[in-house]
């Protein structure tokens, strides 16, 4: 089994706050909470080391051009892609993994970018909720080895992976999420070329680029601060796209797409489109992100545009992605860019990619698709 190789203040921190945290102290050190609001045992909860705000949210984020960007992150790096009207934003990985939050404006939109390096979780929400606009920041603690945040405005806890409240005044309130995807900076670079990328100027010393858990994605390797068993049906840390339409979840071992460019399934109801487009870099493998291995770049759509009831049915040659029924090209964005249908974009599902403990953590009734190979 390989050795994790985590960064020697990190495992000293980790054995010092390994022990579940009183409710009393808890409450001691977040005053402006609401305890007496809970879905939660608050014994699930425990420290991951850091206080609150150790890991600090970006709030004032800036951006380069793809030209100013490719002079720091490697074509194949991974960024989390967002497209909100006209306007199409990248964060890549070797930053959020330092700042794990971006508080940010798209197209008039309040959003909040998230990503927990422990479960691979990178997640998107709408920071508009009740009438308030949200934002968010770190708690320092841990729930099911998945980040736990805090809105600024009444101090509730959310669980980054469900974007629910579990903790105060917001508690059992649920988080829109925006459609958003992990692709390779080259890919971003060729779908949205006037597009912009959070760059390095966040106001903060960290050295990014390099990957503060270096061996970490290991598939025989276990998850960092999880308690309780997790399911046998997959190995903890193999990668899954993780698919929810309604009440149904499914998930998609990457082992089981590596042969398979195109999957046609069904999810519930609803038709789906996974493609996997190509290879990206892992944030989680080696201490320098452009020396990681490859993983796959795997995303998921419905198979139709909006406002049609059409199915369409897809194949995908030599990088090139085309609908049967009117031979349209499709980029890494879903969105059309030649033929009949161009400028029209696939309807987004709830998917995205995680590590397989932490999905079937949260979502235990999960199916798996197996490949017919």
């Amino acid at each position: 089994m390989k050795v994790i190789r985590f960064p020697l203040l990190v495992l000293i921190v980790a054995s010092l706050w390994s022990s579940w945290v009183s409710a009393q102290a808890f409450r001691q050190a977040w005053p402006d909470t609401d305890f007496s609001l809970t879905s939660i045992d608050l014994k699930e909860i425990m420290s991951g080391g850091p206080p609150k705000d150790g890991i600090p949210a970006i709030d004032n984020p800036s951006f380069d051009t793809v030209e100013q960007a490719s002079s720091w992150i490697a074509p194949l790096e991974p960024v989390i892609a967002v497209k909100l009207g006209d306007t199409s934003r990248a964060y890549p990985l070797q930053v959020m993994t330092w700042h794990e939050i971006v508080n940010d404006e798209v197209d008039g939109i309040p959003i909040s970018v998230t990503f927990c390096p422990l479960c691979n979780a990178s997640i998107v929400f709408d920071g508009r909720l009740a009438g308030s606009i949200l934002d968010f920041g770190t708690t320092g603690l841990l729930r099911m080895s998945d980040l736990v945040m805090y809105d600024r405005q009444s101090e509730s806890w959310w669980q980054q992976f469900t974007g629910t409240a579990i903790v105060g005044e917001f508690t059992g309130q649920k988080l829109k999420r925006v459609p958003s995807s992990i692709i390779s900076f080259e890919s971003f670079a060729e779908s949205a070329p006037d597009g912009r990328i959070l760059n390095r100027d966040t106001g903060m010393s960290r050295p990014y680029g390099q990957n503060p858990y270096p061996g970490y994605d290991d598939i025989n390797s276990n998850p960092f601060l999880f308690r309780g068993s997790t399911d046998s049906r997959l190995k903890p840390m193999e990668r899954v796209l993780g698919v929810s339409i309604a009440d149904e979840h499914k998930i998609y071992p990457f082992s089981s797409l590596e042969n398979k460019p195109i999957v046609e399934d069904r999810v519930g109801d609803t038709e789906i489109l996974i493609v996997n487009s190509g290879q990206l870099l892992s944030a989680l493998d080696q201490r320098e992100i452009s020396e990681s291995r490859m993983v796959g770049q795997i995303n998921a759509w419905q198979r139709r545009v909006k406002d049609s009831d059409q199915s369409l049915s897809f194949n995908f040659n030599s990088g090139v992605l085309k609908d049967n029924e009117t031979n349209s090209t499709w980029n890494a964005l879903g969105i059309s860019t030649a033929g009949p249908l161009k400028g029209q974009r696939l309807k987004s599902i709830d998917s995205g990619v995680h590590f397989a403990f932490a999905w079937m953590a949260f979502n235990p009734q999960t199916s798996i698709y197996q490949s017919d190979n």
